[in-house]
C-alpha cells in the first residue's frame, strides 16, 4: 500500500503548514459525495494523528490516511498543478473506474 506526492505538491503543503504555524502533515481521505459518482477526496491539515491512520512520508511531508479510505486511495499520487489562473491538487488514482462530469467525484 502506498501514497505518493510530487515535489510540487509537497512544496505547496509545506508552505501552507509553515504559514499556518502548526500541524504535522496532511490528511488524505475520501468521503461520500453528494455529486454524481459517489466518492470525493478530502484534504485537511493534521495536528494529531488518528488511531487508525497509516502514515506515509512523501517528499518530507507526512500524509495520514485512515483505514476506511485506504482501499480507495492505494497507489494514488497527489500532484499540485497550475493551469492558467487555476491551481489545485490533482489526484492520479489508478483505482478510479469512473468520474463525474463536474470533476468533483469518482467511483472505484
Amino acid at each position: 500500500m502506498a501514497i505518493t506526492m510530487t515535489e510540487k505538491a509537497a512544496a505547496h503543503v509545506m508552505k501552507y503548514l509553515k504559514r499556518r504555524g502548526k500541524g504535522i502533515g496532511l490528511r488524505f481521505g475520501v468521503q461520500t459525495a453528494t455529486h454524481c459518482a459517489g466518492m470525493a477526496y478530502k484534504l485537511e491539515y493534521v495536528d494529531e494523528p488518528g488511531a487508525d491512520d497509516t502514515v506515509f512520508d512523501c517528499q518530507g511531508v507526512k500524509v495520514f490516511v485512515d483505514s476506511r479510505s485506504m482501499p480507495y486511495l492505494d497507489g494514488t499520487e497527489l500532484d499540485f498543478v497550475r493551469e492558467g489562473l487555476n491551481e489545485g491538487f490533482r489526484f492520479n488514482n489508478p483505482n478510479v473506474t469512473d468520474t463525474c462530469g463536474c470533476g468533483k467525484s469518482f467511483k472505484v
